[in-house]
């Protein structure tokens, strides 16, 4: 069984307070675009295997891929195996979600291979226990994000816009960004609210900002060389995806996007993708 895996931006990411579990409200706009890991399903093994050519990815418990299956297996109450094949083209701890992506891309293959035990909203419950993120990875259409991450609503609009994705090559820990984030130093200023993006849509002039840039731009001032890159190439906006250190640029026109791609491309210090925004989710093939 394969499983394409997309990546996750936030066109906006408000952190609201800090509960005192110590996670962080947010209110977010989230989407997938089309850049993918691929995730590989073989059934039959004895016990859970991870595989992947990336350097950089654990293949034990750690993983988690590994995890999601662990944790499916024990709700249903199996003692199966599967063997895990990981392709990567995400960047790693680079605040595009690849993580908590490959982990909903188990749990969505593995619940139909097992014929559908759990519903959607089942599923996403058990993606919550892995991770923020992988309940709207389970969701993957456009949507408003809300508590951690985890209260989603459908973003009625279309987002027309091509996507440009430019990596610098490092890594960023979302754990020491959010410990490090002063709440009255957050970039948003103005609070927006569902009710008025549902009536006005998704502005790039008003909506464009991430208050966890402060925290990681102040170690990594080369985002902000970044978004004024795409910013110069005709990007109608640019900005850090969640907490870094991934930046990425709205395009009006596929032509403007393919442009900046080759001009940032020259870069060589920066890896670049081009992507669109997916309104529907993606398939899982046996």
């Amino acid at each position: 069984m394969k499983i394409l895996s997309p990546a996750k931006i936030n066109l906006f990411l408000q952190v609201t307070a800090k509960r005192p579990d110590g996670y962080h409200e947010l209110f977010s706009l989230m989407c997938c675009v089309s850049l993918f890991d691929s995730i590989s399903l073989q059934f039959g093994t004895e016990k859970i295997e991870i595989e992947s050519s990336h350097p950089q990815i654990p293949l034990d418990e750690t993983n988690l891929a590994y995890q999601a299956a662990a944790l499916f297996f024990k709700t249903l109450g199996l003692k199966d195996g599967v063997k895990i094949t990981i392709e990567k083209a995400i960047p790693v701890a680079a605040g595009l979600a690849g993580g908590s992506s490959n982990a909903a891309s188990v749990l969505r293959g593995l619940n139909r291979h097992y014929d559908f035990p759990f519903s959607g909203d089942r599923l996403m419950s058990l993606g919550l226990k892995l991770g923020a993120d992988v309940p709207f990875l389970l969701f993957q259409k456009p949507a408003l994000a809300s508590g951690i991450g985890e209260k989603l609503e459908p973003y009625p609009g279309r987002l027309p816009y091509h996507v440009l994705i430019v990596h610098p090559r490092f890594k960023v820990s979302t754990a020491e960004v959010f410990q490090n984030l002063n709440l009255r130093l957050t970039k948003c200023k103005k609070k927006f609210t569902k009710i008025s993006l549902k009536k006005t849509g998704y502005n790039v002039s008003l909506h464009c900002c991430n208050d966890l840039e402060t925290v990681t731009v102040s170690k990594y001032p080369e985002i902000n060389v970044v978004k004024e890159q795409l910013i110069q190439q005709g990007a109608a906006g640019a900005l850090m995806s969640g907490s870094g250190p991934t930046v990425f640029g709205l395009f009006a026109k596929q032509d403007e996007a393919v442009q900046a791609r080759q001009a940032i491309g020259r870069h060589h210090c920066w890896d670049v993708f081009a992507a669109e925004i997916i309104h529907e989710k993606c398939s899982v093939d046996r």
